[in-house]
């Protein structure tokens, strides 16, 4: 799959090459606050967890994986989109419900970057077809992504525990059905 260029980004896979961009995005305890809590991860952490991550769940066909984020006019890197199915690291995967999320640098935050990233990538993965529903997840203090959510057409499911094998934490579940 691939993502055609909205009005002022561009859109590419991410791979193993970009672990220096991984890590630099995770080096702002404020980006990284709505995170987990703070912490930057480290040049090993990116080797050795995140892209390992990345690959178990890449599907480029599908347009799964993470969505380098740049701004056109300049090629300057700026954040990424995820795409995976729902509950990917569970007993149970969602396949046909895929998780959005996104991370990007603090000197591109609003600027509306995110909502135009979030939608080009959500209208891009519904004209590729098989899924029934989009899905996000965010700490329920991250109101710039919940408002991003709401943008892009999502509606507040629920709050619940989200299980990942990196470490629980309570959310708030955002969806879109498609049907």
């Amino acid at each position: 799959m691939k993502i055609d260029d909205s009005a002022r980004l561009s859109y590419q896979q991410m791979s193993a090459d970009d672990a220096d961009l991984l890590f630099q995005l995770d080096q702002d305890p404020e980006v990284m606050k709505h995170i987990n809590g703070g912490k930057m991860t480290t040049m090993e952490e990116v080797h050795e967890i995140y892209i390992p991550r990345l690959e178990s769940y890449k599907n480029e066909a599908k347009g799964w994986g993470l969505w380098k984020v740049s701004v056109k006019d300049t090629g300057e890197f700026i954040g990424w989109v995820l795409v995976r199915p729902m509950a990917f690291f569970s007993d149970s995967p969602e396949f046909d419900n895929l998780e959005l999320g996104w991370r990007f640098l603090r000197s591109s935050w609003g600027k509306g970057y995110g909502t135009e990233a979030a939608n080009t990538v959500k209208e891009a993965l519904i004209a590729n077809g098989g899924i029934k529903k989009l899905s996000a997840v965010a700490y329920e203090e991250n109101k710039a992504s919940i408002k991003i959510m709401l943008k892009i057409g999502m509606k507040y499911l629920k709050t619940d525990i989200h299980k990942d094998p990196l470490g629980d934490h309570e959310a708030v579940y955002y969806e879109l059905n498609l049907d």
